[in-house]
């Protein structure tokens, strides 16, 4: 027996809206990347998933993606709790002598799950900083010009305590004269044999002073510090470098540690966000998540849009006017207000998040659909269905809707991207999904808490911008298509 389906008759308008709309490049070839984004996400969890496609253990097939299999299944402790399938990977029951593996997904993380900083792989690098060893010594002087008192790196400097300071630059002679003589003077520096001698400024007293304190510097040329990054275990400096040890210098290492968020790596192209999660498999969840609620929230406004339209401008008279009163006291009501109220007494959700949204979304819709019913209530075959007894429900869905679908079709992807931009905009206020969703709107709010941490803008700004241009450009050659001005003409 032969399967025979029915075949769909698309009406010759349609079919020659469709070709236009084909005939748009940039708009169809966008649709398409849509739709392939939308069809991927479907699979986040065979693309991103802390758990394996398929393991091979005992002779038998699992397939923990699809089904749950407790920890006993694999370890025999008796344990009906999910088991740690990466630590089950590592134990000897999954050498490769045994016969048993384990088949990951492309990206083998989960979006909720936190990883730890150790199990991070990182490049092995350190940073080695020289800087030239720069010693400095004081020396208290009496009137003569003998060392009274010396501290820090005298040895370098060749102080010693009883010894007269010889050749010291006139400036320093004077500024020490004007100080024994109890007259104020600036700052005076000068040289001595290749270093720096230095007076602080001094305010007269009532006495004057037994001793001056000189300070003795090594000159040090500027720019002479060094850096470089070296591997950890085997270093090589660069050409000109002074490696550790080397006289005259100081050296610091600095080795980088993992701190969260943490930079992109390798197993984590995409970065590390606040909570230790893959970024990418947060960034794919998240997709699905904000075309899912864009999807659902536009089905739900276009169809209580639709039917609120539909009934004012079938109708009309009192029917259309106490509708109209209504609409504009309804959308008087503060959205956010409701929001927070609803979502602090019955916590935050999907469902409710979609469905506070969708009940204040449907207003911009109606105005649309109630001026198209209104336009077509009053054409022949309206009037011919009313004369032969149709009822008015088949009347507004038979005949009217299907020639009212073209502000539907037209703003369908433009109120996609709206949804989208909403979602994003409520996580990253934190009013919309509950934590630990994925979301690109978290990801935003981490990285006004983290500035440094750049991967948990850049990524989620590109999706965002990505999506919603592609909806745009589909948006732009659905309106293009199906409007009837710019392929009609007079005659």
């Amino acid at each position: 027996m032969v399967l025979k389906f029915p075949a769909i008759h698309w009406h010759p308008v349609t079919r020659q809206r469709w070709g236009r709309f084909r005939g748009m490049r940039r708009g169809w070839w966008a649709f398409w990347i849509l739709a392939g984004a939308f069809g991927a996400s479907l699979f986040s969890e065979w693309i991103a998933n802390d758990k394996p496609l398929w393991v091979r253990f005992g002779g038998k097939n699992y397939f923990p993606v699809v089904k749950f299999y407790p920890e006993n299944t694999f370890t025999g402790t008796g344990r009906m709790t999910r088991p740690d399938y990466r630590a089950l990977a590592a134990s000897e029951a999954f050498a490769e002598s045994r016969g048993n593996w384990m088949l990951w997904p492309p990206i083998p993380f989960g979006p909720l799950e936190s990883l730890p900083p150790a199990g991070i792989e990182l490049a092995g690098k350190m940073t080695v900083s020289a800087v030239p060893d720069s010693p400095v010594a004081s020396a208290d002087l009496d009137e003569a010009g003998r060392v009274v008192r010396v501290a820090g790196d005298v040895e370098y400097f060749g102080l010693k305590t009883g010894e007269l300071v010889r050749d010291l630059p006139e400036s320093i002679q004077a500024g020490m004269a004007a100080r024994f003589a109890n007259r104020a003077a600036g700052a005076v520096d000068g040289q001595l044999g290749g270093h720096w001698v230095s007076l602080s400024p001094y305010e007269s007293r009532q006495t004057a002073p037994e001793r001056i304190r000189l300070t003795f510097r090594k000159e040090v040329a500027a720019g002479t510090a060094q850096k470089a990054v070296v591997d950890e275990k085997n270093p090589v400096y660069p050409a000109g470098f002074s490696a550790p040890g080397t006289a005259g210098w100081k050296f610091t290492t600095v080795k980088e540690q993992v701190r969260f968020p943490f930079r992109p790596v390798k197993g984590h192209p995409l970065g590390i966000d606040a909570s230790g999660r893959d970024v990418a498999a947060r960034m794919l969840y998240a997709l699905r998540t904000s075309l899912l609620f864009g999807m659902l929230l536009v089905a739900a406004t276009m169809a209580l849009g639709t039917l609120a339209g539909a009934v004012q401008g079938y109708y009309g008279g009192k029917v259309d006017l106490l509708g109209q009163r209504f609409i504009e006291i309804w959308e008087s009501l503060p959205f956010i207000y409701v929001l927070i109220l609803l979502g602090s007494v019955y916590g935050q959700s999907f469902g409710l998040l979609l469905a506070i949204y969708a009940v204040f979304n449907w207003i911009g819709i109606s105005y649309y659909m109630r001026a198209e019913f209104l336009r077509l209530r009053k054409l022949p075959f309206v009037e011919a269905a009313r004369v032969i007894g149709l009822p008015a429900r088949k009347i507004i869905f038979r005949h009217m809707l299907p020639n009212a679908l073209v502000p539907l079709v037209t703003f369908l992807p433009f109120s996609l991207v709206g949804a989208i931009g909403v979602m994003a905009a409520l996580d990253y206020l934190g009013f919309g999904l509950p934590p630990p969703t994925p979301s690109w709107g978290e990801l935003l709010a981490q990285a006004q808490e983290f500035p440094h941490a750049w991967w948990l803008v850049l990524y989620p700004s590109l999706a965002l911008f990505a999506v919603m241009l592609a909806g745009v450009f589909t948006g732009e050659a659905l309106r293009a298509a199906f409007d009837p001005k710019q392929f009609g003409r007079m005659e």
